[in-house]
């Protein structure tokens, strides 16, 4: 057994690594501990493929992390090279054409003119709309919510200091936020537009990473807060050099300065509770290491099913963990390619395209299309592709001349009819080429390897609920005071001196390292 800690963090992924760094600012003793042999969580940078690197779940086209947090642990002092790209977005339509999402909205106006004049007018009105919308949201992202039903004197401090803004600027944009949260995002785009083509482009960005098509009640939600998670048109806006992974090892370098020790290939087994008071953790080899609380970074389920006997929690709080629904749905498929890969529409020259994403969602008709097949067990013929080719600007990912290609995939569910078997793999692959080659007719022939990632997998390499990536899904019924289950939203824990910090608390998942931010705050405030 250790000399005692003040706290110790369950995993060093971004949210681990953030919380930790933040009580050891304030004067903790942490210690950090990892099951793998490397910190990152699910933000690693891995050689999938023989020389060719990639950015295993989420991708390095980011600039999702909160830029005060970034900012605060001195990330680009610590090697983190970020290189920006426009355009942001390069939406390949059937029909040879491309709608091309830039930073400026006047340029992307322009994009928009071959499409449809009128919402080439409307775009620019439409950006301050939503990102007036947004930055709500965003303020909504940095409080501590409160505990409905149990609101003490503090929280209606909290909830004035968000109402403040909203007053000072027009009762209408409070109205409106209200009038457009529970709304399908289609249903907020056909107010707007009458595009097919811009309505996709926007759409699928209230729906990526959730289970559900765009006509769904709560999509808009989802847009605006990545809307507000990346300070513009929800979509990254930067290239990380070296994947990923480079991030966390920024943020562990960070959290190594304020005087944190971190352990890899240190697995926990479960926390050490004495009389309903969380007093360490036992690791898998039954080494006990004590400490006065204890922060998890990992999914509610596996924290209160598999890290803490069920048996000490409320019978009702454990029915309400077990009802989180996490119902992930996105593959990830990784390729390594002879050269780089030739978009009809995009321009085989233009590399800046590729360096952003490049989205197969050319209408909203398509994405719901692609949703339909999972509410029967089944995966989309005809999917939702997010891809991203950074190799494009970060040639050290590949042997000289090569490129990487990683495609998220909507929808693929963790629940497919029979299970995820060799078939099943086999044909979403397939799936993912057929569709590519669509666009990019020469590209099939480029492949040297490929890696997929079904949601079975994302679970089981990368400890994933049900693969998905924001350790429960963002719908209305699990955000805010509602996240990760009503009356724990202020990441205490039955427990006393347990808290979670992962994305499965406020404001939940994007990688913006917030919510261990916030529970870090949280804790140091000494408030339940």
């Amino acid at each position: 057994m250790s000399d005692n800690y003040d706290v110790i963090v369950i995993g060093a992924g971004p949210n681990g690594l953030v919380a930790a760094t933040y009580l050891a600012r304030a004067g903790r003793r942490v210690l950090v501990l990892e099951g793998k042999e490397s910190v990152g969580g699910i933000a690693v940078t891995e050689e999938l493929i023989p020389g060719y690197h990639f950015s295993a779940c989420s991708d390095a086209v980011s600039s999702y992390l909160a830029p005060e947090i970034a900012a605060d642990l001195r990330l680009a002092d610590r090697g983190l090279e970020v290189v920006d790209v426009d355009p942001l977005l390069a939406s390949p339509q059937p029909d040879g054409r491309c709608l091309t999402i830039w930073r400026d909205p006047a340029r992307t106006a322009s994009e928009i003119e071959p499409f449809s004049a009128a919402d080439a007018t409307r775009y620019p009105e439409f950006v301050d709309y939503i990102s007036g919308l947004a930055s709500v949201v965003g303020k909504l992202m940095r409080i501590t919510p409160p505990d409905v039903p149990h609101v003490n004197f503090q929280d209606l401090r909290n909830l004035y200091g968000l109402a403040k803004p909203l007053r000072s600027t027009n009762r209408k944009l409070l109205m409106e936020f209200g009038r457009v949260l529970p709304m399908p995002a289609a249903d907020l785009l056909n107010e707007w537009f009458e595009s097919p083509e811009l309505k996709g482009a926007i759409a699928a960005n209230g729906v990526r990473g959730m289970t559900w098509g765009p006509q769904e009640a709560g999509t808009a939600y989802l847009l605006l807060h990545r809307w507000a998670a990346t300070g513009g048109f929800p979509r990254s806006g930067s290239v990380v050099k070296g994947g990923i992974g480079r991030v966390t090892e920024a943020l562990a370098d960070a959290a190594r300065s304020a005087g944190c020790e971190i352990r890899t290939g240190a697995t926990v087994a479960s926390v050490a509770v004495t009389a309903t008071r969380a007093t360490g953790v036992t690791l898998d080899d039954g080494t006990l290491e004590s400490a006065n609380i204890v922060v998890s970074g990992a999914d509610p389920r596996s924290t209160f099913s598999d890290l803490v006997d069920p048996g000490l929690l409320p019978a009702s709080f454990v029915q309400h963990v077990r009802n989180i629904k996490f119902r992930g749905s996105a593959a990830r498929v990784h390729l390594a390619l002879r050269s780089a890969p030739s978009f009809t529409a995009v321009g085989a020259g233009d590399g800046l395209q590729g360096a952003g994403h490049i989205q197969i969602a050319p209408s909203m008709n398509y994405i719901q299309k692609a949703y339909d097949p999972i509410k029967y067990g089944g995966m989309s013929e005809h999917p939702y592709l997010d891809i991203s080719i950074p190799s494009l600007v970060d040639p050290s990912l590949t042997p000289e001349g090569r490129h990487t290609l990683s495609a998220t995939v909507q929808y693929a569910p963790y629940h497919i009819d029979g299970g995820w078997d060799a078939d099943k793999r086999s044909r979403l692959l397939e799936t993912v080429l057929r569709t590519l080659s669509g666009y990019a007719p020469t590209l099939r022939e480029t492949v040297v390897d490929s890696v997929v990632f079904t949601p079975a997998d994302l679970e089981t390499r990368y400890g994933l609920p049900e693969g998905n990536l924001h350790h429960g899904e963002m719908t209305l019924d699990q955000v805010n005071f509602m996240r990760p289950i009503p009356g724990y939203a202020r990441y205490a824990t039955p427990i006393e001196n347990l808290y979670l910090c992962g994305a499965g608390s406020h404001p939940g998942g994007c990688l913006t390292g917030l919510p261990g931010s916030n529970a870090a705050r949280q804790i140091l405030s000494g408030r339940p």
